[in-house]
């Protein structure tokens, strides 16, 4: 019996150390399962966690610590952890985890939080629920991971995104309108072209316009001095040779020859502006109405004259000798446009510019001259205003009746403008500034045939030719004369001391100017009269050049009268 209870003893103490060596390795591998656990956390960057969910407190290692980020122990409560849940993520990951504890789902959330040094990281947290006997959600056990990296990296590549769909919006649009703003920008360049293509012609008109006006205006005064030796001989000599009916009809013609001569060197100086202008306020409504009869014997009974001026028109500052000649010279153009008759139009109005174009702001006289003419093609009508141009038959016009026009109306501040259709007729206007005092009465003085004074006056001209017509025409007048062939000569005789009434000299000379003679006798003789013989008017800068001038070719009576003039101021 005894042998029996110990075999049952010894069997019992057997399965019981069995079992401590059964539970000791359980322990072991369970143990081991835990650092396999731990060490697949730790290499994964995980942090593991439990919510006791009766408590609402969690137990969390230090890597889930750090990833919720606040300064927590390792046991904390929710409502502690709520504190550092980004305010705009707070009711996201709320809702989940009430979710969680309501259904028993997992528990899985992205929400950003604020760590301890104020930095904001985004975390995933993942968890499932553990229930009790009773079915009731008891705890929820969890890992967590900072996915700070991967979501900035997809909010990059969003941001990219975004700006290639913008790229590619804005290269599509480019790729759709590209063809349009080419063809836009080639109208442009076309246009810009065009515009310089123009600039340059109207460039290269205006140097040739200037060289023209250049060269003409030089042969002008060479030819005045030329007819001023032939006027000065022809009115001498009709006062010396007897009355015999054949040599005065010689001598008229030659003379009216040599004014013929004179009249087509002030359109050439009016046309290079370098015509002696002797401006005044005149009525032009007054002065072209008084033409009426003028301009009828001189279009002939095929041309119907309709004449219109407005009333109370302002006048206008200048030349009326020369706007005369200016409009019946349009009127006689507009004439020789229709051959077979027809009707010239003359309007005078006002227009006030506000400074476009050619024309300065202002208030202007309009003349305008329409015919029903044959007008211009485009081609004629660019150089219609050239010198010498003309479209009439060979010895019918010098082709200086327009470009006299021109240069006038810009020499007195104004301009032509000329409007034309070939089949349409054409249409001049003459624009002249407004003057700013009332209309002056034009006076005729007579000039007296002899002499009311004799004179000792000095005579300066390097011709030969006019200074023996100038020292013939004041002999005759009874004027006893000095010669001089220079400025240098000329201080000469007046460093002699030679008494002298007056002094009468040319301008441009070899040497000294009449202007630069003028202003070395002033220094010498104060009170001397001086009298500028020229057939130029643009003269340089000097506080002299208003002198007292005498235009070539002059006449005897126009040379009596301003030697009368002088010799009376002194």
């Amino acid at each position: 019996m005894k042998q029996i209870d110990h075999k049952v003893g010894e069997r019992a103490a057997t399965r019981g150390r069995r079992r401590q060596y059964e539970a000791r390795a359980r322990l072991e591998e369970i143990s081991e399962r835990e650092d396999q656990l731990q060490t697949a956390l730790t290499a994964g960057r995980l942090g593991s966690w439990t919510l006791d969910v009766a408590q609402m407190m969690f137990h969390a290692s230090g890597t889930s610590r750090s990833h919720f980020g606040g300064a927590f122990a390792k046991d904390f409560s929710c409502d502690e952890l709520l504190k550092v849940v980004h305010p705009d993520d707070l009711g996201r990951m709320t809702e989940a985890l009430q979710t969680t504890l309501r259904n028993g789902t997992d528990y899985v959330v992205e929400y950003r939080n604020f760590g301890t040094d104020g930095a904001v990281r985004w975390i995933e947290v993942r968890a499932r629920a553990l229930r009790n006997v009773q079915g009731q959600v008891a705890s929820l056990v969890g890992v967590s991971s900072d996915i700070t990296a991967r979501k900035n990296s997809e909010l990059e590549r969003e941001r990219l995104l975004g700006e290639l769909a913008v790229e590619r919006t804005a290269l599509s649009n480019l790729t759709r309108t590209l063809e349009q703003r080419v063809a836009e920008r080639t109208g442009e360049l076309m246009k810009e072209v065009a515009a310089r293509e123009k600039a340059q012609e109207q460039l290269l008109q205006s140097q040739k316009m200037e060289s023209v006006g250049q060269l003409t205006g030089g042969i002008a005064h060479d030819f005045n001095n030329l007819l001023m030796a032939v006027m000065g001989n022809l009115e001498i000599l009709r006062k010396r040779l007897p009355s015999d009916p054949a040599l005065r009809r010689l001598i008229d013609g030659a003379m009216q020859g040599a004014r013929r001569g004179s009249s087509l060197t002030q359109r050439m100086l009016a046309f290079a502006r370098q015509q002696d202008l002797r401006t005044v306020s005149a009525d032009i409504g007054a002065l072209v109405n008084g033409m009426q009869e003028l301009l009828r014997r001189s279009l002939g009974p095929q041309i119907a004259l309709h004449l219109h001026i407005d009333r109370d028109l302002p006048p206008a500052e200048v030349d009326p000798h020369q706007v005369e000649l200016a409009v019946l010279n349009l009127a006689i153009n507009a004439r020789d446009a229709m051959p077979a008759g027809g009707v010239i139009d003359i309007r005078i109005d006002q227009e006030d510019v506000a400074g476009v174009g050619p024309l300065r702001p202002g208030t202007y006289i309009r003349i305008r001259i329409a015919d029903t003419g044959t007008g211009m093609d485009a081609a004629t009508l660019s150089k219609a205003i050239e010198p010498f141009f003309s479209t009439k038959p060979l010895g019918k016009g010098t082709g200086l009746g327009l470009s006299m026009t021109h240069g006038l109306a810009v020499q007195l501040g104004g301009h032509l403008d000329l409007v034309s259709e070939l089949g349409a007729g054409t249409v001049a206007t003459l624009w002249l500034p407004k003057a700013t005092k009332p209309p002056e009465e034009m006076e005729i003085v007579a000039a007296p045939s002899c002499a009311s004074r004799m004179a000792t006056i000095l005579v300066v001209d390097d011709d030969p030719l006019i200074a023996m017509s100038t020292v013939d025409m004041l002999e005759d007048l009874g004027h006893t004369v000095i010669e001089a062939n220079s400025g240098k000569r000329a201080l000469e005789i007046i460093d002699a001391g030679q008494s002298i009434d007056l002094m009468m000299t040319d301008q441009a000379m070899p040497g000294m100017t009449g202007i630069q003679l003028a202003e070395i006798v002033r220094t010498k003789r104060p009170h001397l009269p001086v009298l500028l013989a020229s057939g130029y008017t643009d003269l340089p800068a000097s506080k002299l050049a208003n002198l007292p001038r005498l235009s070539k070719p002059y006449q005897q009576s126009q040379l009596q009268a301003e030697i009368e003039k002088l010799l009376d101021a002194v």
